[in-house]
């Protein structure tokens, strides 16, 4: 599969200190090699604005947005085991392209890295401030975590943190009004009756499998945010 390398997700690299004001976490990408190439990839293409841009990690780079929405002129910025610090590095990118809407989904690999959940939310609301700025015409969509599901096969180690998810959820949708984004619960969509990641719709408790995206993109355009 052309994105089966993205699954195979690298240690965690926590950085112990000795001092306590110190953050005992690190700010590089999961696959750190990987995030040149997408970005020298996204330098070649032409910009053009007014698009739908879908930002986000491995879970947005994954998917046929093209296909799932059946327009050809959506924009995919996703890259594999990003994190909102790196996202914070390369907004330029995407507010010179003066997207008309933007879906960010974010924080999974926040999470794998013990970034703390009060953190991710406010590396949210720079993220989507940067956006107001430089694109005051845009709407943004901050997307919930999706569920996990550590029970299934080949379940990446670092990810087992199922509470931190709900918890980064909440904040983002308790943040929606103070960010002025329009907070979309896409959790209710993939979960299961134990509140788990439905194991049809994934390849080991993660990452979404193809069928999986057009629901995703269905239920934006039931909300009318597509």
């Amino acid at each position: 599969m052309k994105y089966l390398f993205i699954l195979a997700l690298f240690p965690l690299m926590v950085q112990a200190q000795s001092v306590t004001n110190q953050r005992l976490y690190d700010t590089i990408p999961f696959i750190p090699e990987h995030t040149p190439q997408r970005i020298e990839k996204f330098a070649k293409e032409p910009i053009v604005t007014g698009r739908v841009i879908f930002l986000g990690n491995s879970i947005t780079e994954m998917g046929d947005w093209k296909k799932a929405t059946g327009d050809t002129t959506v924009v995919n910025r996703g890259i594999g085991g990003d994190i909102t610090y790196g996202v914070l590095k390369r907004l330029k990118d995407v507010t010179d392209r003066q997207p008309s809407k933007l879906f960010i989904l974010l924080g999974i690999n926040d999470i794998g890295k013990d970034i703390p959940d009060v953190v991710i939310a406010d590396n949210y609301l720079k993220i989507v401030n940067e956006i107001h700025n430089k694109c005051p015409q845009t709407k943004v969509y901050v997307e919930s975590v999706l569920p996990l599901n550590p029970t299934m096969k080949n379940f990446p180690q670092h990810y087992d943190k199922e509470e931190h998810v709900l918890a980064v959820n909440k904040l983002l949708q308790a943040n929606a009004s103070i960010g002025k984004y329009i907070f979309v619960d896409i959790f209710h969509l993939f979960v299961d009756g134990n509140g788990r990641l439905k194991s049809e719709l994934s390849y080991e408790g993660l990452h979404l499998k193809p069928e999986a995206y057009p629901i995703w993109v269905a239920y934006l355009k039931k909300q009318r945010y597509l």
